[in-house]
C-alpha cells in the first residue's frame, strides 16, 4: 500500500479504517471518459452501506455522487430517471413529498439509487424489480453505456446480473415506474394491522418505526444492515423443521421453495450478542453484526463464521451472507476472506 494511500472510513458505513490507492469522487458525467483509462482494480461505491473491505483495497475507489431525478407522467404512471448517486431515503420521501406512492416500503433502506439494483433491494414484500424499468450503466472495459431492460437485468432475492457478467459496470442511472393505480403492499410484520384504508404516508410512518427500532443507525454504531440473505429451503426441510421449532417464521418462495428468518435462526442459536473482538451480533436484531468500537475485518469475518457454523450445526442450514465481501482487487466471499486470515 503506497504511503500516500487514502481512508475509506467515511465510504463503509460499518466504520473499518480500510485504505485504497486511490479515491475519486464522480459527481459529472464529463469524469467517465478519464476515469474508464483507469487499467488497475476498481471499486464502485455509494454510501457503502452494504459492504464489508476485507482488506486494502490495491486500486481505486470510485464514490458515486451523479445527482439529479427527471419525471414524466403518463396518463396511469409517473417515470423517474434517478441518477446513480442520489440517496435511496430521499428519494423515497421525495416521491411522497409529491404525491408518488410506491416505494414507501423500501423507506431508510441505506444506500444510493444506484447501488439499489444491484442487490434489487426489498423490505416488507417489495422489492425494487417491482418498480424498475430500466438501468443505464458504464461498461468499464469498452467505455460505453448501456441500457438494461428490467428482464436484462435478471432480477432474483438480492441478486442483478450485477453482481454476475455485468458486476464491471458502473450504475449511471435507475428508472422507476409507479403506477397511480396504487394499492398498500401490507403482508409483512406490523403492516398486516394497518387496515385497507391505509395511506402510503402511513405505511412510510410505519415502515420507519419498525426500521428504526430494530435496526442500529450506522450513524450510532457501525453496521452494513442485513449481514445475511434470508436462506431457501424446500418445503420438506421446513416442515421437518417447523415440527422441531413451531414457531419458526415461514414464506413462501419462488420455485416451490420456502423462505425462513435468518434473524430469528440466529436468535434462537442463542447468538444475541455474540462477539469477537469489537464485532458483536446486535441485541435488537440478530441479523446484524455491528461494529462495537475498534472492530477489524477480522473481527467481522470471524463473527461472521461463528454465527453460519452455530445456525448449521442447530438447524441444518447454511447462511449465505447478504453483504458484498471487498478484498484487495475487488469482489470476494466468506471462505476465501477467512483463507486470508489463516
Amino acid at each position: 500500500m503506497p504511503s500516500d494511500a487514502h481512508s475509506l472510513l467515511s465510504y463503509n458505513t460499518f466504520g473499518l479504517p480500510q485504505l485504497a490507492d486511490e479515491v475519486v469522487i464522480l459527481q459529472h458525467r464529463s469524469q467517465l471518459a478519464e476515469l474508464a483509462r483507469h487499467a488497475g482494480p476498481r471499486l464502485v461505491v455509494g454510501e457503502g452501506s452494504n459492504l464489508l473491505l476485507t482488506t486494502p483495497f490495491k486500486g481505486q475507489v470510485v464514490v458515486n455522487r451523479l445527482s439529479g431525478i427527471e419525471i414524466t407522467e403518463t396518463d396511469d404512471a409517473w417515470r423517474l430517471k434517478v441518477e446513480g448517486g442520489e440517496n435511496w431515503h430521499r428519494l423515497v420521501c421525495y416521491c411522497l413529498e409529491r404525491g408518488m406512492p410506491g416505494l414507501e416500503n423500501l423507506a431508510l433502506i441505506p444506500g444510493t439509487a444506484g447501488a439499489a439494483p444491484i442487490q434489487n433491494i426489498g423490505a416488507y414484500g417489495v422489492e425494487l424489480s417491482r418498480f424498475c424499468e430500466q438501468v443505464e450503466s458504464l461498461d468499464w472495459d469498452s467505455g460505453e453505456t448501456r441500457v438494461w431492460s428490467a428482464a436484462e437485468c435478471a432480477f432474483g432475492y438480492r441478486d442483478s446480473v450485477f453482481k454476475h457478467r455485468a458486476r464491471n459496470h458502473l450504475i449511471l442511472s435507475i428508472t422507476l415506474r409507479l403506477p397511480k393505480a396504487w394499492r398498500p403492499v401490507l403482508g409483512y410484520g406490523p403492516l398486516a394491522a394497518l387496515g385497507d384504508g391505509v395511506t402510503a404516508q402511513q405505511v412510510f410512518e410505519q415502515v420507519c418505526a419498525t426500521r428504526r427500532a430494530k435496526l442500529p443507525d450506522p450513524a450510532e454504531i457501525g453496521n452494513a444492515g442485513s449481514f445475511f440473505k434470508n436462506p431457501k429451503v424446500s418445503q420438506a426441510q421446513a416442515e421437518a423443521l417447523q415440527l422441531a421449532w413451531p414457531e419458526l417464521p415461514v414464506y413462501p418462495a419462488e420455485g416451490g421453495l420456502v423462505k425462513l428468518a435468518a434473524g430469528w435462526l440466529i436468535d434462537k442459536a442463542g447468538l444475541k450478542g455474540a462477539s469477537v473482538g469489537g464485532a458483536a451480533v446486535h441485541q435488537q436484531q440478530a441479523l446484524v453484526l455491528v461494529n462495537r468500537g475498534g472492530a477489524s475485518a477480522e473481527d467481522v469475518l470471524r463473527l461472521a463464521a461463528l454465527v453460519r457454523e452455530r445456525v448449521a450445526q442447530q438447524f441444518g442450514v447454511m447462511l449465505e451472507p447478504e453483504v458484498r465481501m471487498i478484498g484487495p482487487e475487488g469482489e470476494t466471499h466468506l471462505d476465501e476472506a477467512l483463507s486470508w486470515l489463516n
